[in-house]
């Protein structure tokens, strides 16, 4: 663990790599034949658990498997930060969690982002689909949020509006802990939604500059910007070896690895 915290709570990083994963199908670079551990990383989630329950961001293809390396912990509430397939596609292995909690699983996401899950998993949302047996479809109460704070588990959350290329897309701020994955530009509007953060995880995909995420360069550049007490860096690329990336960055920036625990504060 790292720090600490009054209020009490950590964030584990269920994922940590960009949208085809770590080993990549087809390729035989260094990184993807590594044998460190934390150069495999599959699709980019969160888990904090919060004195008031579970909180799941991003439903990744690799979700399962994800929550089972954790110990299967129950997932009382999910965020969105946008509606593309490696932060999504994992929707439907929420089918077993409302054995959990007694109830339908409360998804909460922009209006964009409803309209493609509605689309991607129109089958649970069909008439009729939400009253059929729990685990037959995913048992699931969306609650559309926009760009105000809202509520959720006891937290109070900020949306952090972001583009990933032309794509809209939200980071969410939990006390001074803020994520940010999948994004290439911070509006002018959303800077003062990151400041005086404990806390910043941001995401990073290769040195080369990509049209819709940061590069090293840029990633840093906002982390210099914002000065955060400690930044992790997170959906990266397969031409990132963990260790030579961390050798080089800042001692208060470090690269983020699947099952990685961090304390809220």
């Amino acid at each position: 663990m790292i720090g600490g915290g009054m209020k009490g709570g950590t964030l584990s990083f269920l994922g940590t790599g960009t949208s085809v994963g770590v080993p990549m199908l087809g390729c035989d670079c260094a990184v993807c034949r590594s044998a460190d551990p934390r150069n495999h990383r599959y699709r980019c989630a969160v888990l904090l658990r919060l004195p008031g329950g579970n909180l799941l961001i991003d439903t990744p293809p690799e979700l399962r498997l994800q929550l089972l390396r954790e110990g299967s912990p129950p997932v009382h509430a999910v965020l969105l930060t946008h509606y593309h397939a490696d932060h999504l596609h994992g929707l439907d292995d929420l089918r077993p969690i409302p054995f959990q909690i007694g109830g339908p699983v409360p998804l909460l996401c922009d209006a964009e982002t409803e309209l493609r899950v509605r689309q991607a998993f129109s089958y649970a949302f069909s008439h009729g689909a939400q009253a059929l047996t729990a685990g037959f479809v995913p048992q699931i109460a969306l609650r559309r949020i926009n760009h105000e704070p809202f509520e959720v588990l006891g937290e109070r959350v900020i949306p952090v509006p972001m583009e990933h290329g032309p794509f809209h897309v939200l980071g969410f701020r939990v006390r001074n802990l803020a994520y940010c994955t999948d994004v290439k530009e911070i509006p002018r509007s959303s800077w003062p939604l990151l400041e005086d953060l404990d806390t910043l995880i941001l995401g990073c995909l290769r040195r080369r500059p990509h049209p819709g995420h940061l590069s090293v360069s840029e990633a840093l550049d906002i982390i210099d910007r914002l000065q955060p007490r400690q930044a992790f860096l997170t959906h990266i690329g397969h031409e990132l070896d963990h260790s030579g990336l961390e050798s080089e960055l800042p001692p208060h920036v470090r690269v983020a690895h699947d099952g990685l625990a961090v304390d809220l504060h």
